[in-house]
């Protein structure tokens, strides 16, 4: 949609409202004819879907304090001949009308481009950025996998990635080695030209240089003048002790490389630890479950408990009760200051089937023991006499 079609348009009388109708009274009319005329309601009905779009198009500028002042500002100036016939020299040539800026802005200097795109960006579907000059690249994402201890002590791995990458032969110019870009003559290197359009002034990106402001009269044979290349390429990646499932660790400068000179994005390794089969981890912590006894943990014991780094001895008092856990200072994952610690959970072993000797034995000993394990429980019992009923 042209500027001038845009300033042709009533907002007001799209949503049916006096043109110093109030906030309250803009929002009302919008919230009725957005309900009346919403494709959900009116489904297949091309009227409806054009005015729905039209209702919000008027809102969006008239809702909004700063928008609706420059497009009042902008049509009184268009209605009262602020838009001046010029002449052939004037600025758009062929003496098509041209906007007289001193009208709107005074005096001094106005970016005419500036004033539109403020006030019509957001119909026209947002603004344009400049694409001349160098350009960062965009950043890269890679995942690896990595053993449970190498996440708990550290390590550097080689990354193969396959994706874009600066023209060896090139070196990014994107012409034939020997032979530079230079300036597009049709913009002038600014990446823009100016189209009229019913006596208005249009910036759109250069059809000769595709918006670069650079012409290559002989593109490199590797890249075709691109500047980059596919390529497969490997990248050292330092992967500190302690680090997590899931944590991602960012390389700068290794992702995809910049346009005309630009600098190269940055590359997030996104880091996947493999479970270990006696070893599991809370925060900083190594945690492991070792299975004991019945009577190593009635009577104590002394454990030797494995670690990441070899092996510790851990005492077991005598009555440990299962899921008890013990800590072992020092022995866990490396941090910003020491090391956590290893939590070792004591789990009663249970045998499966007791027969000859230790049957006897056991059946001697529940006899010899005076203890109830279930105290809480009996007392209970007793008071509902004995748990009947």
């Amino acid at each position: 949609m042209s500027t001038k079609d845009y300033l042709e348009k009533d907002y007001y009388a799209a949503l049916g409202v006096a043109k110093d109708a109030d906030a309250s009274t803009i929002k009302k009319a919008y919230r009725k004819l957005a309900q009346q005329y919403h494709p959900d309601k009116n489904p297949g009905d091309a009227a409806a879907e054009t005015r729905f779009k039209e209702v919000s198009e008027a809102y969006d500028v008239l809702s909004d304090k700063d928008k609706r002042a420059e497009y009042d500002e902008a049509r009184t100036l268009f209605a009262n001949g602020g838009f001046r016939p010029g002449s052939a020299g004037g600025p758009f040539g062929g003496g098509g009308a041209t906007f007289d800026m001193s009208d709107l802005f005074g005096s001094g200097n106005a970016d005419f481009g500036n004033l539109f795109s403020d006030l019509f960006g957001s119909a026209r579907g947002g603004r344009t950025s400049t694409p001349t000059g160098p350009r960062r690249g965009q950043d890269s994402a890679a995942e690896v996998s990595l053993g449970f201890e190498e996440a708990v002590h550290g390590t550097t791995l080689s990354l193969q990635l396959s994706g874009p990458a600066t023209c060896a032969t090139c070196h990014g110019s994107g012409a034939r080695p020997g032979t530079s870009p230079h300036r597009c003559p049709t913009c002038g290197g600014s990446g823009f030209v100016t189209r009229n359009q019913g006596g208005f002034g249009f910036s759109e990106p250069c059809r000769d240089c595709r918006g670069t402001g650079q012409i290559i009269d002989d593109p490199c044979p590797e890249c075709r003048g691109t500047g980059t290349t596919t390529q497969t390429r490997t990248i050292s990646v330092r992967v500190p002790a302690g680090v997590r499932d899931g944590a991602k660790l960012r390389i700068a400068g290794k992702g995809t490389p910049g346009e005309r000179g630009g600098p190269a994005g940055d590359l997030y390794v996104t880091v996947r630890v493999t479970p270990h089969r006696l070893f599991g981890r809370s925060g900083d912590d190594l945690t492991i479950t070792v299975p004991v006894s019945f009577t190593e943990a009635a009577l104590g014991t002394t454990l030797r408990v494995p670690t990441l780094d070899g092996a510790v001895s851990v005492k077991v008092p005598a009555g440990t009760p299962t899921g008890r856990t013990l800590r072992v200072r020092g022995r866990g994952v490396a941090k910003k200051h020491g090391h956590g610690d290893l939590l070792v959970t004591l789990e009663v072993a249970v045998p499966q089937k007791v027969t000859g000797e230790a049957r006897e034995a056991l059946e001697k000993y529940a006899a010899a023991q005076a203890d109830d394990p279930r105290p809480e429980i009996t007392a209970a019992l007793e008071r509902n006499g004995g748990g009947h009923g």
